[in-house]
């Protein structure tokens, strides 16, 4: 098991930035093009992953009718 600290998302976010960036300028070869396209598939997974990961951990507490509290998950920053 690695003790290095894993990247957050904001630093998988920043370097996926950074991959799109490259791929768009265009002056690559294909090989760096490919090498690129997947580093950049493979940082969009760890970002789906990280971003599925919060979305569970986001829940909203409601008021029940008899005053108690219950978890439900929070809906409100999707668009589906």
């Amino acid at each position: 098991m690695s003790s290095e600290p894993q990247p957050t998302f904001e630093e998988l976010y920043r370097e996926l930035e950074e991959t799109v960036r490259r791929l768009e300028a265009g002056d690559l070869t294909l090989d760096e093009s490919l090498a690129l396209f997947e580093r950049g598939t493979a940082l969009a997974e760890q970002c789906n992953v990280l971003l599925d990961s919060a979305e569970l951990r986001v829940r909203q507490l409601v008021t029940r009718a008899d005053g108690s509290m219950e978890s439900q998950p929070f809906e409100g920053w999707r668009n589906e």
